[in-house]
């Protein structure tokens, strides 16, 4: 039982409490090491285009599958002549930059797996809180419409897109979006369910408040936590899946390069020149473990009994 005193202010075993749960909310490296990498992507990504490196296409038909470090002469980005140049992460199996294509990649990899669940957090959520809220038929249908879209392949929509669109960055975000709908409804509408039985809910109600009013001022801020928290451990699992598509040709085309083209380039000398598919993967491998992680710690700081000390 809560004790306060005479000016209502908490009792000292109260704030003792609240002090151990800050404790267990410090975000600590986990946190932040993921962070960190991420920023620097993302600040790679936006500023390829001024680093002094060949672009992403450059070939130097003298150094093919070259070792990390090897110094070979090619025309630098901006640069009409060619100079001397270090590939610290080595060339693909044509000849091309593997650092200036991981960089550049990065934009592609981003893209989809930020931009696709920000369609399903946005599409999906508001749906998965509507039929949380108003229950009945609006919830039959919605669930009902979630269900078809996940018993429908995946693969096939993606070669239906590809196929009548064309392939595309723009296609792929919005076909991957399309598909993340489901999941990020369902994880809303579950969340708005318990809501609704809340008290402050019922006050509201009970106060005369509007649907609306309740809808945006009560259920959606408290909804919105979680659906962040998934779609952190969704853009991981879009990423892994943009890399996999790339092995059956449903990704960006070339020469744009992606970290899944990247490793698909370099399967067949994976012998000779591990590199080439190693290194994309490893960055690959960093970014799904940094957005997980960082989804995992959120969602130890709305779920009290996910935190420790």
């Amino acid at each position: 039982m809560v004790e306060t005193t005479i000016d209502g202010t908490l009792a000292v075993g109260e704030a003792e409490g609240l002090a151990v749960r800050r404790r267990r909310r410090r975000l600590g490296l986990g946190f932040w090491l993921p962070v960190t990498w991420i920023v620097l992507l993302m600040f790679g990504a936006l500023t390829a285009d001024f680093w002094p490196m060949p672009a992403p296409e450059t070939i130097d038909f003298l150094n093919r599958a070259a070792a990390p470090g090897t110094v070979g002469e090619i025309e630098l980005a901006g640069e009409s002549e060619l100079s001397e140049f270090r590939y610290l992460l080595g060339t693909d199996n044509i000849g091309r930059d593997i650092l200036s294509r991981l960089i550049h990649g990065a934009r592609v990899s981003l893209l989809i797996g930020l931009l696709s669940p920000l369609i399903g957090l946005l599409v999906g959520g508001a749906l998965g809180v509507l039929a949380g809220y108003y229950r009945g038929r609006i919830e039959g249908v919605v669930v009902a419409v979630m269900d078809i879209i996940l018993a429908f392949p995946a693969l096939a929509l993606l070669l239906a897109i590809t196929f009548y669109l064309g392939p595309s960055l723009l296609n792929l975000i919005l076909a991957l979006g399309f598909l993340s709908i489901p999941a990020s409804a369902r994880v809303a509408r579950a969340n708005t369910l318990s809501l609704a039985r809340r008290e402050f809910v019922l006050a509201a109600k009970a106060m005369g408040a509007s649907d609306l009013y309740i809808l945006v001022r009560e259920i959606v801020p408290n909804v919105l936590m979680p659906l962040l928290v998934f779609s952190m451990l969704l853009v991981a699992v879009l990423i892994v899946a943009e890399g996999t598509l790339s092995f059956l040709g449903l990704s960006v085309p070339p020469p744009t390069p992606s970290w899944g083209t990247m490793i698909e380039e370099g399967r067949e000398l994976l012998d000779e020149a591990p590199h080439i598919t190693m290194i994309p993967a490893a960055a690959m491998c960093l970014t799904v473990l940094s957005f997980n992680l960082i989804g995992d710690r959120l969602r130890g700081l709305i779920d009290p009994r996910e935190s420790r000390l």
